[in-house]
């Protein structure tokens, strides 16, 4: 059974079984609850509430082919024992599950969520990075751990240019702080407050960034598989922003106009053998961000670790959704849209729709708009993806 549950990084970091998120994410939440269509194993069960969702599902199901159930809350205590596949694990929604009727012996105990909430740090990135950079010196990155705050300033008056403090626990892209020109009282006043209350801060250069890519993993009893390539993209505060959707192929191609390809080959098989070594208790999918960056004197170099999400993300969704539905001569976008008011969100998608009608062909995609999810009048978040023929 696989289930979406946005609001992971931020119940993980409070780690509080009665955690309450935010009403954005809760309502990202609901609007989203069908995206695990778009990812999960044929013949699975998806956690989605609403009439709305089984109606979409059902239209769907004439164009594509899907091959899913859906199941509400209320119906676990039929599947109690069932295994459950969610965005992430955190104490909130293992809660949540055992008093919705799952079995508690068949869910992560406490112990093993505090374990992977140790996996998720970005102390693990500042670490990896460091490892990875001493196996080729075409790697770049900098990346820092500090415990106090002095330690903070001292890095910040020693390096050059725009800097970016993070949160040791948020999620990708959330969680930062950053620095152009000398710091001020109110980010010194942040860095003071995180460091009391998760034990650090990471502190970073800004780099010269060309693309945003990712490698994504699965990890399971001591093994670990590579699912492929996420070409991606981020807003300059580093919120995500969309995935291209390409084959493995025309990613690789992309990436090699700056970097050889032999490197990527070569970061794959590192991180195959130091994954396992830095989580060898967890199973789960794992995404590792990267970036091309442009170096002053040296050209373009990869940073092999910017971030590491220890949960599933939305570039295993754009792969899934690629590999499943997309024409192979064709491409595309997928994003994540928000609409602030009501209506705004069925007002795009009826747009869109219109002038970039589906065509479909052997069940698959070969131009045009698909929402991912039901809109009504309500919605605020609409997943989509936009295919075009090349």
């Amino acid at each position: 059974m696989f289930l979406f549950n946005p609001e992971n990084d931020l119940a993980l970091a409070n780690f509080s079984p009665f955690y309450t998120p935010p009403a954005s994410a809760t309502k990202m939440a609901k609007d989203l609850a069908i995206l695990p269509l778009w990812y999960a194993e044929e013949g699975s069960k998806i956690i989605a509430e609403g009439v709305y969702n089984t109606v979409f599902l059902a239209q769907l199901k004439d164009v594509l082919p899907l091959d899913a159930t859906l199941i509400s809350f209320s119906d676990l205590s039929s599947f109690s024992r069932a295994k459950v596949i969610p965005w992430g694990w955190n104490p909130s929604l293992r809660k949540k599950l055992i008093d919705a009727g799952m079995d508690a012996a068949i869910l992560p105990s406490l112990n093993e969520l505090e374990r992977i909430r140790e996996y998720s740090s970005r102390q693990n990135a500042v670490r990896l990075l460091k490892e990875l950079r001493a196996e080729n010196s075409f790697f770049c990155g900098e990346s820092h751990f500090f415990k106090e705050a002095e330690g903070v300033l001292k890095f910040l008056s020693s390096c050059e240019g725009d800097k970016v403090l993070k949160m040791p626990y948020s999620g990708s892209g959330k969680g930062l702080v950053w620095i152009k020109g000398d710091i001020t009282e109110k980010q010194y006043d942040w860095c003071r407050r995180v460091i009391k209350n998760q034990g650090g801060v990471v502190a970073e250069p800004v780099f010269d960034k060309i693309l945003d890519f990712a490698m994504e993993f699965f990890l399971e009893k001591g093994r670990v598989s590579f699912k492929g390539y996420s070409l991606f993209r981020s807003t300059f505060s580093g919120a995500y922003a969309g995935n291209y959707l390409l084959s493995d192929h025309s990613i690789k191609q992309r990436l090699s106009a700056y970097v050889p390809l032999s490197y990527l080959h070569d970061l794959i098989s590192y991180l195959e053998q130091k994954l396992i070594v830095y989580f060898p208790a967890y199973t789960g999918f794992l995404g590792v961000d990267m970036m091309i960056c442009r170096i002053k004197e040296q050209g373009y170099r990869i940073h092999p670790c910017v971030e590491i999400n220890m949960r599933m993300n939305m570039g295993l969704v754009a792969r899934a959704f690629y590999d499943r539905f997309v024409h192979e001569a064709s491409e595309g976008i997928f994003k994540i849209g928000f609409f602030k008011q009501n209506g705004e969100a069925l007002q795009y998608k009826t747009k869109m729709q219109a002038d970039n009608p589906l065509i479909v062909k052997d069940k698959r995609i070969v131009s045009g708009f698909l929402p991912l999810n039901p809109v009504n009048e309500r919605t605020r978040f609409l997943a989509f993806a936009r295919i075009v023929s090349v």
